[in-house]
């Protein structure tokens, strides 16, 4: 029982619920009204209306709640109860929102209707996605697909959605369709933008044979921590200690400054780092200065 109903539960189920209603807010009075259509089930719900007048509140539950039960094993427990709550969110907050007398009037720009679709509903989804949730059951067919044809889920989810929107054609002209894929592209940037975290960093990794002085200057002027790896050359067979570190994008110019001082031969390799948490990132700096070369970044 302390398992199920755990505070990160609590917490998981608040946000799928949050995330459900900004994300319908967003399909019911953004793209509903504006004819902006959408990928994966959400967008065949919009397309049964368009055509068949059918509630997207009802639809939403009668197509996923098969695919539901479909996938059940596929999914696993968490994510399995994860996906109905989201999906059964989804329903409620359609049909609530529906029943709101709100138009949000933009003045037929259908540029700034896609932008803020785009946003809100991103937003939504990045909020679900994020605790492991769902708002339907196109990641269940693109599952079911993966086991049985070897395609990937990305793959599987990005044909999906590209029938989708043909289809969509049948309700909706090319214009529209164009400030749909507009839609889309925000949609998915806000996405990955809240997966990724709010904190960007880079992550740099510095080989020299004056390792031991760079390191101390590193953390002394930018304030950070930092780890050794050890390596081997590959040319010298000689065992050298790399350096780790995470700075803020604008602070790469700096670290980069500090190493070719000190040795203009160093060689300093930058990578992406996706999401950071930790001192100096989610947390307040610290007030010492000088950390130990040995603590984790």
């Amino acid at each position: 029982m302390q398992a199920i109903f755990s505070l990160r539960t609590i917490r998981d189920i608040l946000v799928i619920l949050i995330g459900t209603a900004i994300y319908g807010f967003g399909i019911v009075f953004f793209n509903i009204p504006n004819d902006l259509a959408e990928g994966g089930i959400t967008g065949i719900t919009l397309i049964l209306r368009a055509l068949f007048s059918i509630d997207p509140a009802i639809s939403t539950l009668v197509l996923n709640i098969p695919l539901i039960v479909i996938g059940g094993r596929i999914l696993g427990k968490r994510a399995l109860y994860y996906t109905i709550l989201g999906t059964v969110g989804l329903s409620f907050w359609l049909s609530f929102w529906q029943k709101i007398p709100l138009v949000i009037d933009l003045q037929h720009d259908l540029l700034i209707v896609a932008l803020l679709a785009g946003v809100i509903t991103g937003i939504g989804s990045g909020m679900i996605y994020k605790v492991g949730g769902t708002t339907g059951g196109s990641d269940v067919i693109a599952r079911i697909v993966e086991k049985n044809f070897g395609i990937s889920v990305g793959k599987s989810l990005l044909i999906f959605d590209v029938i989708i929107l043909i289809l969509s054609l049948s309700y909706i002209n090319l214009n529209r369709m164009m400030y749909t894929l507009i839609f889309a592209y925000v949609f998915t940037k806000i996405i990955d933008s809240i997966l990724d975290g709010g904190y960007s960093a880079k992550g740099i990794l510095i080989m020299s044979d004056k390792n031991p002085e760079i390191a101390p200057l590193l953390m002394q002027q930018l304030e950070r921590g930092l780890t050794y790896f050890n390596g081997e050359g590959g040319y010298s067979n000689q065992t050298k200690n790399i350096i780790y570190i995470v700075v803020s994008p604008r602070e790469i110019s700096e670290v980069k400054r500090i190493v070719h001082e000190t040795d203009e031969k160093a060689f300093v390799s930058v990578i992406n780092v996706h999401e950071v948490e930790g001192e100096g990132f989610s947390y307040l700096k610290p007030k010492n200065k000088i950390f130990s070369a040995n603590k984790k970044a």
